[in-house]
Formats: C-alpha cells, sequence, structure tokens
C-alpha cells in the first residue's frame, strides 16, 4: 500500500481524493445529514476510483477518520511504444517501467517526450504530454 494520510471524513469536498475499499478515488459528491438527538451527523460520500472508474458510496460518522492517498506527480521520457503501452523512464531515478496510454494522450505521446505521471498507492497513471 502507497503513502496516505488519515483526514476528518467530513472536511473532504467534491474533487478530494481517498481511499475507499483499498482504491484510490475522487470525490464526486459529499452530502452531510443532520445529527439525531444523540447523535452525530453522518456523511454520505460518493467517490469514483481513479483507476478502474467505479462509483463507491460510503456512510461515516462526521468525526470519523479516513485515509486520504499521497499523490506523487512525477516526470518520466517516453523511451518506446508498444500498442497502448509506452515504456518510460523516470527522470529522477531513471528507473524504467511501461505506464498505459490513455485515450486522450494516443495522439501526442511519442517517443522521446516527456510525460507527467502520478503516483497513486501502487500505481502510476500517465496524466499528461509535458511541453518544453
Amino acid at each position: 500500500m502507497g503513502e496516505t494520510k488519515p483526514v476528518g471524513i467530513g472536511t473532504l469536498q467534491r474533487g478530494s481524493y481517498v481511499v475507499v475499499d483499498g482504491a484510490a478515488c475522487r470525490v464526486t459528491g459529499t452530502s452531510t445529514s443532520r445529527p439525531g438527538k444523540h447523535g452525530h451527523a453522518k456523511v454520505r460520500l460518493e467517490a469514483v476510483g481513479l483507476i478502474d472508474g467505479k462509483k463507491r458510496v460510503i456512510v461515516a460518522p462526521g468525526h470519523d477518520h479516513i485515509d486520504v492517498p499521497i499523490i506523487g506527480k512525477k516526470v518520466a521520457q517516453v523511451l518506446s511504444i508498444s500498442g497502448t503501452a509506452a515504456n518510460v523512464m523516470d527522470a529522477e531515478t531513471y528507473e524504467t517501467f511501461d505506464l498505459s496510454i490513455p485515450e486522450e494522450l494516443k495522439d501526442t505521446v511519442v517517443e522521446g517526450c516527456n510525460v507527467v505521471y502520478w503516483t497513486i498507492l501502487d500505481d502510476k497513471v500517465m496524466k499528461q504530454v509535458k511541453g518544453d
């Protein structure tokens, strides 16, 4: 499991990142119910997986803590392309690995260009082509 930090679930807003069922997700909506006579406010959190695109919903007391992934943004150079994957080399560590090329970047990723990728938990995701 990659790096995470605990954050109060009541402080999360739309667009925040959370870990739900072991998967990194982006919050798509939150709603808070009124506390009962002796109870606590409940927070209903809707989130979509960053990797798999699955929708997840959790309901928890507003004072609970939830893990938030620490996202590392790094640069890598494309060494070669085969199909929908690119073999890249990290600009700092010189580690080489394969990244899948997202549909929206297929036309712009070419050998020798630099790309920005995110490390989320244990996954690496190509996000954009870095301009010179």
